[in-house]
């Protein structure tokens, strides 16, 4: 027998189903139990944390877990090194924030852990509406198949979109 061989029949393969899967199917119960293991039970706390503390706030302050003391739940914030100072400062205001948003007395204190915060991307307008191409367009003029002819008149109309002055 050649090194690497083995006597045992390798296990057969699982059945096809032949079709595709939705990829967020599986991710709901994949995402409430990192949550869990962040003591998230809600996940709404993160996911409207601008909404709960305010955009200034959010914009240096991300929460990372929330456990629960025999004094009431402590919630980790990151927060920028800058900020922590001030927002130490501003811990009853915003505990008073968050429990009014979550309905009960949930967070007895918050704990500053220091470091960068990723700046999230802005989203980017969305694009103007474009302009009709004119009459004197060779698209329009176009001898073909109808289905054609509508791509050339839309990628002519396009061209003529005045372009927006790009923010980076």
């Amino acid at each position: 027998m050649a090194q690497g061989q083995s006597d045992k029949p390798s296990p057969p393969e699982p059945p096809r189903r032949n079709r595709a899967e939705a990829v967020d199917r599986g991710l709901g119960a994949i995402a409430a139990t990192a949550f869990e293991r962040a003591g998230f039970r809600d996940p709404t706390l993160i996911l409207r944390w601008a909404e709960i503390v305010g955009p200034e706030v959010a914009r240096y302050t991300r929460p990372m877990k929330l456990s629960e003391g025999p004094s009431g739940g402590v919630l980790t914030l990151k927060s920028e090194p800058g900020a922590s100072v001030f927002l130490q400062h501003e811990s009853p205001t915003l505990c008073e924030r968050i429990n009014t948003y979550l309905g009960r007395t949930a967070i007895a204190r918050l704990r500053f852990v220091q470091g960068e915060i990723a700046v999230r991307a802005v989203p980017a307008p969305p694009p103007r509406a474009a302009a009709e191409a004119p009459a004197s367009d060779p698209a329009r003029g176009f001898q073909g198949p109808e289905r054609l002819k509508d791509a050339l008149v839309n990628l002519a109309r396009v061209r003529r979109r005045p372009v927006s002055p790009r923010t980076d």
